[in-house]
């Protein structure tokens, strides 16, 4: 069954209301639904709908809930992922496919290597943009909740305000690193934050800034992985060793 996502506020009685401009036109001119089909809606309460169509029009949809569903997430691990702008790969992409593994806040950043400049005006266009793949990226792994996305922050910012994460991971090719096998088997954690650096890795100082902060150095093995691959590749890691 098709799903679609409205926040919380379109939500009156029985009644649904869709009026974004891009499910709207996924809804009626690509997957073709009418009146008294049915189709799946989330909101940003974790709560999920089984609805019926009852009006359509070029400014929004009219649905009538036939069922109700609170969706508890009680997850063990909460992940966030802080992941230097690349240059080559697209963020959206890494953005994208994060969403899909699950991850729970995404922070793109700004270090000393990064070759990408934004100002203002962009840094507010991109964050509206990455917000919107993120929910697009939910809609279609069937997650009952949206990634945070942070707007675009710069590493020592991010390293004075990380105290609420429990263990801080940094992926790096300096110095002696620790085995993230080893790291997550003997432990127990709740919130995790993963640091990737940009093409070029962090700087030696912006190192050790991050281990005055409580990152522990960990090895990807001995290939040099892209921005997108070490982000995808930690997360996934993770997330497929969080129940064993």
């Amino acid at each position: 069954m098709q799903r679609f996502y409205t926040p919380f506020q379109n939500i009156s009685g029985d009644k649904i209301t869709l009026s974004d401009i891009n499910q709207l036109h996924h809804m009626q001119n690509v997957l073709r639904l009418k009146v008294k089909d049915e189709v799946m809606i989330f909101d940003d309460k974790t709560n999920e709908y089984k609805a019926e169509i009852e009006k359509l029009s070029s400014q929004n949809v009219i649905l009538k809930i036939k069922e109700r569903k609170k969706n508890i997430i009680d997850k063990k691990i909460r992940i966030a992922v802080a992941c230097a702008l690349p240059k080559k790969s697209k963020i959206e992409d890494i953005i994208d496919k994060l969403t899909q593994l699950g991850v729970d806040k995404i922070i793109p950043l700004e270090t000393e290597r990064v070759i990408v400049k934004l100002d203002d005006k962009k840094k507010k266009m991109r964050l509206a943009r990455w917000q919107k793949i993120a929910q697009n990226a939910s809609l279609q792994s069937h997650r009952n909740s949206f990634p945070i996305i942070e707007p675009l922050m710069d590493i020592k910012e991010l390293l004075s305000s990380s105290e609420y994460f429990d263990l801080k991971l940094i992926p790096t090719l300096l110095g002696k690193r620790g085995s993230l096998k080893e790291i997550l088997s003997n432990f127990k954690y709740k919130n995790i934050l993963i640091l990737i650096g940009p093409e070029g890795d962090f700087t030696a100082q912006e190192l050790i800034l991050a281990k005055k902060a409580g990152c522990i150095p960990v090895s990807l093995g001995e290939l040099v992985l892209r921005v997108d691959t070490a982000a995808i590749a930690v997360s996934s890691f993770i997330r497929l060793n969080e129940n064993n």
